[in-house]
């Protein structure tokens, strides 16, 4: 197996003159941007960092991050994307806890790591990408330090999206990256050069699996710093080729007006991951995009493990129901729906999402007990509760912390959400459990509606009664203009929204009716 280093070498030196980046009115060739990435090594080694130290970056989607991607694989230093919209403590725990030498920081966010730099002896070096970035890159050479690289070295350490507690690291090798490079490319359509692949989620996140397929092949990748949904519409028309997603800003994009989006004849793949899409805005994307639309599933630790292609999410499958599906369990990847004793279920049974693949983490970064926990025999116990049907499509029921217990009876959030995302006035609509006097947890709704739109309260109770039964009904809705709150990676944060609506002991819950 190739490690990412010389996978990537080889495509520069293969696709020298082809396009490579476009950011920002700005664009490179594979030559041009290898040529920055390897002066950045060479500046990054003249430090005193060595391969294998790691790096922490805070940026947006840019050249700039286009040279610390490539420069990290040249000089054989393990990336540690931060997200820049966590807090400063937040910043100076990943900082921490991974035990990175170094920050690469765009300027605007230098400030947010201050924290890091203060309290954090361990990290030697603040590298800021300010207005003398461009003369300060140039000074270094561009000849190929050429480390030895082991495929069992780190490449990368992800975080987890914190939305329950502190992010948790995930370590992954050159080995393990490759094989699920392999995996996010295996369903989509053949990349070729000249294609491009879209990039507004940042390449530091889950977007980011995109970027190697794309330059390895060849294609070009368009790196967008931030999302408007209009501006998003015209690169996608005017770049075509391959898009990641998530369901947030599929439902911003449908929100633009329909005489301002153009023609999308060049998509070749939009893939929506991150969190569960509603059916109602799969069809709406499907319709103002075409069939290209493509739905993955994984975990942090082990992604992706299941996929759709738009011929299965949208065909008529007997004993399927694709629309709700999160995809079909991938060909190189195992995976089991396990009942609490780590005892494999029958099809069509809920249990725990267990999965087994050649890219998953063999660890929890400093996480020895959790990693027991969650690393069992080879396999990854996930959070996510679900079932596979007869034909292979897993469906997602809910994340176990999310399940209500009321009245001794589970109710799960999402068949709330789906069916209240039916309602024509709905943007988006999260549901979460509630104290109740009488019952101990009750379902609570939270709808952000159209611009525009009106809607009564028993009007979403109504039709949760007559889709789901009395049981499942919300016991309140409360309506809010604001976005849902969403972490880095584009999901809702049910514990933000649930704390407002659980109480303690002996506070006041919502009426015993």
């Amino acid at each position: 197996m190739i490690d990412v280093r010389d996978a990537m070498r080889r495509a520069a030196a293969w696709n020298r003159d082809r396009l490579a980046i476009v950011s920002d009115g700005r664009s490179l060739t594979f030559a041009e941007a290898w040529s920055r990435g390897v002066r950045l090594a060479n500046a990054l080694l003249s430090l005193g960092l060595q391969p294998q130290d790691r790096i922490a970056v805070l940026e947006d989607n840019s050249i700039e991050a286009s040279d610390f991607f490539l420069a990290a694989a040249i000089g054989n230093f393990t990336r540690v994307p931060l997200y820049k919209r966590n807090a400063p403590e937040a910043h100076a725990h990943m900082i921490g806890h991974t035990d990175c030498r170094a920050v690469v920081v765009a300027a605007h966010y230098a400030h947010e790591v201050d924290h890091a730099k203060a309290s954090l002896p361990g990290l030697k070096h603040v590298i800021v990408r300010d207005g003398g970035y461009e003369d300060w890159l140039a000074s270094f050479p561009d000849t190929d330090p050429n480390p030895p690289v082991d495929l069992d070295d780190l490449y990368i350490i992800r975080h987890s999206g914190g939305t329950t507690g502190l992010p948790k690291g995930m370590g992954f090798t050159h080995r393990q990256w490759m094989n699920m490079t392999r995996d996010w490319s295996l369903r989509l359509p053949p990349i070729e050069f000249g294609d491009a692949c879209v990039h507004v989620a940042p390449i530091s996140h889950g977007s980011g699996y995109l970027f190697i397929p794309a330059w390895m092949a060849g294609a070009y990748n368009v790196l967008e710093p931030k999302f408007d949904a209009p501006r998003v519409l015209n690169l996608l028309a005017e770049h075509g080729g391959y898009f990641f997603t998530v369901p947030t800003m599929i439902s911003d994009m449908l929100g633009v007006k329909p005489d301002e989006r153009p023609d999308f004849s060049k998509l070749k793949a939009l893939v929506i991951g991150g969190s569960p899409i509603l059916p109602a805005t799969t069809l709406a994307a499907r319709d103002l995009f075409g069939p290209v639309l493509h739905q993955m599933y994984g975990e942090t630790e082990a992604t992706p493990a299941a996929w759709m292609t738009p011929r299965e999410w949208f065909a008529d499958v007997p004993g399927s129901e694709p629309l709700r599906a999160a995809g079909r369990v991938e060909p190189f990847v195992r995976l089991e729906i396990r009942d609490e004793n780590n005892v494999a279920l029958p099809t069509g049974e809920i249990g725990t999402v267990t999965i087994q693949n050649d890219g998953q983490v063999t660890s929890i970064w400093n996480e020895p007990e959790l990693t027991k926990q969650r690393l069992v025999d080879g396999w990854l116990i996930t959070g996510d509760l679900g079932y596979l049907d007869a034909n292979g499509y897993l469906y997602l029921v809910d994340r176990k912390d999310d399940m209500i217990i009321s009245g001794g009876f589970n109710i799960w959030p999402a068949e709330l959400e789906i069916v209240i995302a039916t309602l024509p006035e709905v943007r988006e609509v999260a549901v979460v459990r509630g104290a109740h006097e009488r019952w101990g947890e009750t379902p609570v709704a939270i709808v952000v509606l159209h611009d525009g739109a009106t809607l009564q309260e028993s009007d979403v109770i109504n039709i949760c009664g007559e889709k789901l039964g009395a049981l499942k009904r919300p016991t309140a809705v409360h309506f809010r203009t604001e976005p849902l709150p969403r972490t880095p990676v584009g999901k809702v944060q049910r514990k933000v929204l649930r704390e407002a609506y659980w109480v303690e002991a002996g506070s006041t819950a919502i009426g015993a009716n």
